[in-house]
């Protein structure tokens, strides 16, 4: 299942942008990760937003506010070509989030991290993403219960 979280400064996002951003990535993330958009699946996206005190962000250069997007998903969920759109598209809903234009962007990083086959558990249990592949087909087809 996927699991987002954007680190941010406190304040650096616009109100609207504070208070739909968590969906927004999430939604982002289910779509690139191509599951279902169902009650169930939307429910197992889970969605962070950690906002660093002032003070707590800088570079070498300035204090600008700097975004980080990361992005568990099990491995083999995301091909190469949805990894780049979901870099793509987090990077642009951030940027619409903070108020800020494209010539911006590299203010955003994104990383993906893989969870390895068999290290990823949920209700007690491992997930493999067989399994995860297998409950998509059936949810798609409408038989599992949210």
């Amino acid at each position: 299942m996927p699991m987002i979280r954007l680190t941010a400064p406190a304040g650096a996002l616009t109100e609207q942008g504070r208070q739909s951003i968590q969906r927004d990535l999430a939604a982002v993330l289910l779509r690139w990760e191509g599951a279902p958009d169902t009650a169930f699946f939307r429910a197992q996206a889970w969605s962070y937003l950690t906002e660093l005190p002032t003070g707590a962000q800088t570079t070498a250069e300035d204090d600008a506010p700097r975004f980080l997007v990361e992005v568990t998903v099990p491995h083999g969920a995301l091909s190469e070509r949805r990894k780049t759109g979901l870099v793509e598209e987090a990077t642009k809903t951030v940027l619409a989030a903070a108020g800020l234009g494209p010539d911006e962007a590299l203010r955003v990083w994104v990383l993906v991290h893989e969870q390895p086959e068999g290290t990823w558990g949920a209700g007690g249990s491992v997930v493999r993403y067989a399994d995860l592949v297998a409950l998509a087909q059936r949810d798609k087809a409408g038989t599992i219960d949210a």
